[in-house]
């Protein structure tokens, strides 16, 4: 049965006008962002069925490649729903005031929400002041962490910007499991070496995984 089928008061758009988006399910909120289903299943079954199947987390998880998969889900729904995620994840980020950082659990608060998920590793620089508080960041690569694609000059750059004396360096394991391998290490202290010779101090390097940290600092 096609959405203009149905009574006017189960239609989604309608219960949202009338009623508020309070009053929706989650299937009926979904349904508003998707706008329309395909042949044979209006967007509010497909809703019904894709959150049955996979749940919002999951379906939120997913790589737009990953999305395309599911029936029903070609490139455009794809994009809709991860314009979802990204939205709530900035959404929680924007209500963040600027942050004074004083441990490495500090930065896995920061940046926990936006990197938990990702299926590829990001590396951050953040930039402090000299009362340890957030002026800046910078994602410097994505992808495979590797040595030779960590450009100094990319990550230092933001703080000479800033005229900042203080980094933190920050990057995800997508296996969720923070544990510092050896590149990590090694990337570490080259970045540690080149600061010191321009007077900007690598503060800690933090490895954010899937619900924990790891300190290189603390680790020693």
């Amino acid at each position: 049965m096609k959405i203009k089928d149905l009574p006017e008061q189960n239609r989604p758009r309608e219960r949202f006008l009338k009623h508020g988006p309070e009053a929706l399910s989650d299937a009926e909120l979904f349904a508003i962002f998707l706008r329309t289903g395909t042949i044979g299943e209006n967007v509010t079954d497909m809703s019904n069925r894709l959150i049955a199947e996979y749940g919002l987390d999951k379906l939120f998880d997913c790589s737009l490649k990953e999305l395309q998969k599911i029936k029903g889900v070609g490139p455009s729904k794809a994009m809709q729903i991860l314009a979802m995620s990204e939205l709530g994840k900035r959404h929680k980020l924007s209500k963040k005031p600027i942050k004074k950082i004083s441990c490495a659990e500090d930065v896995f608060d920061y940046f926990h929400e936006r990197l938990r998920d990702k299926k590829e590793e990001h590396f951050y620089v953040l930039i402090l002041n000299t009362q340890n508080y957030i002026i800046d960041e910078q994602l410097v690569s994505k992808g495979i962490l590797d040595a030779s694609i960590i450009h100094p000059r990319e990550v230092f750059r933001p703080a000479i910007r800033n005229s900042a004396s203080k980094i933190v360096l920050v990057h995800n394991h997508p296996s969720g499991d923070p544990t510092p391998s050896q590149e990590d290490l090694e990337i570490t202290k080259k970045l540690i070496d080149i600061g010191e010779g321009l007077g900007i101090k690598v503060v800690d390097g933090v490895i954010i995984g899937k619900d924990g940290w790891e300190s290189l600092k603390d680790g020693g």
